[in-house]
């Protein structure tokens, strides 16, 4: 959420730069809406003061009909104050919404673009390959990919994994916390899959974005899309020590997303399910120290892709590119040959202080002794189903697939047989 009287005191700027990333602010619109609710508020201390007024002529009061008089007039102010709270409340709510639905404005740093076509690469690692082994297709013998028992189960966009493939993408999971918990000192949890709607409009998921989401039925619960929801709502209406700071969290979970809109696209194989698993990072910062930890996080699932030998690309994406509550975002892109393409893996983004305004997270800040807004990230380390289909394509003769050698004490083999 942005901070209101910054858009106040600086409407044109706002919306300059809002406007980078293709959304145009009802600046107007706000703005009475803004100062509605401000007139509401002066009405409120005005009759405050004059019912102030009011209980000490009552207490000087000398006789029983001055008394009654005034406490007719108290009775009169009783009836404005509810009047006043119930159209103060509405207008809070409706500025509420306004603010909720506002994305957060680009930084300054990140290329000016309508679309990814303006996305920049930053970053190449490793040598693409060439060869024409799909993913999905290489199982079609021995179903350890099982897309028809998927659709059985429950419809498209699912699927069953067993034996090797199971073991193979269970691994993955268990590699990539250890590397997180053991060697980037990020603390481990098991969290909730399923969250009110309270975390979901905290991380900005709501309201925006409802039809993305699997709502559970005659409830204001929903199926999370990823563990960012609830790891950063540990820390929801929380005032944190500048020395608690940072704060790095880590936790598998399945995610779940209903594609909304993406009818037709990667049709085949796991790139894009409804039903999927994720290791999530979230940090907590200070602000000076949020550009420093988006490059760390970056940096840590990067290494995920180095220590499988995948080749793959980091871009920074334009300010047409950014997802709703970002500011700045790295995403990381595995090589598919088959597709002779680089594809999304992970996705590592700063919301500067646009979730904590949200969720009311903040730090006392030891040199100012004031309450500041923490600044919040996530990222993906990685996505357990893409990644284990891009060292599958990058794997592979056709005939077997070669197992990472830092997974082959996790899974047992060294090999897959096709």
């Amino acid at each position: 959420m942005l901070n209101i009287n910054s858009i106040i005191s600086n409407p044109e700027e706002i919306q300059s730069k809002l406007s980078k990333r293709g959304y145009t602010l009802d600046v107007d619109g706000l703005i009475s809406v803004y100062n509605e609710r401000k007139d509401l508020i002066k009405v409120k201390e005005n009759i405050a003061a004059e019912k102030n007024k009011l209980n000490n002529k009552f207490r000087n009061a000398t006789s029983d009909q001055e008394k009654d008089r005034i406490k007719e007039k108290s009775q009169e102010y009783e009836k404005e104050i509810s009047k006043n709270k119930t159209l103060l409340e509405d207008k809070e709510s409706q500025l509420n919404q306004l603010l909720l639905n506002i994305p957060n404005i680009p930084s300054d740093d990140i290329p000016s673009g309508d679309s990814e076509l303006e996305n920049k690469v930053i970053k190449t690692w490793g040598k693409p390959i060439k060869n024409n082994y799909e993913h999905s297709g290489l199982f079609l013998k021995n179903g350890l990919l099982d897309f028809e028992s998927g659709v059985k189960l429950s419809q498209t966009r699912f699927v069953v994994m067993k034996g090797q493939i199971a073991k193979l993408h269970r691994s993955l999971i268990s590699y990539m916390i250890s590397q997180h918990t053991d060697t980037n000192n990020y603390i481990e949890y098991n969290v909730p899959y399923i969250v009110n709607n309270i975390s979901m409009t905290g991380t900005g998921q709501l309201p925006k974005f409802e039809d993305d989401l699997f709502k559970i039925q005659d409830s204001d619960l929903y199926l999370i899309p990823t563990a960012e929801v609830p790891l950063t709502n540990l820390y929801r209406d929380k005032i944190l020590n500048e020395d608690d700071l940072p704060i790095y969290m880590v936790a598998h979970t399945p995610c779940f997303r209903s594609e909304a809109g993406s009818y037709g696209k990667d049709t085949k194989g796991i790139i894009r399910q409804h039903q999927f698993e994720k290791v999530e990072l979230v940090h907590i910062t200070k602000p000076d120290d949020a550009e420093s930890s988006l490059n760390l996080i970056t940096s840590h699932a990067e290494k995920i892709m180095e220590d499988l030998e995948i080749p793959y690309q980091t871009i920074l994406l334009s300010s047409g590119d950014l997802g709703f509550s970002s500011c700045k975002t790295f995403d990381i892109e595995a090589w598919f040959p088959s597709q002779e393409c680089y594809r999304e893996v992970s996705s590592c983004s700063l919301f500067s202080d646009f979730q904590s305004r949200r969720l009311n997270i903040k730090f006392k800040n030891s040199s100012t002794k004031k309450k500041e807004y923490v600044c919040t990230l996530n990222g993906s380390g990685l996505a357990i189903g893409r990644t284990m289909a891009a060292l599958i394509e990058n794997h592979t003769d056709g005939k077997i697939i070669n197992i990472p050698k830092v997974l082959q004490p996790i899974t047992g083999f060294d090999i897959i047989k096709l």
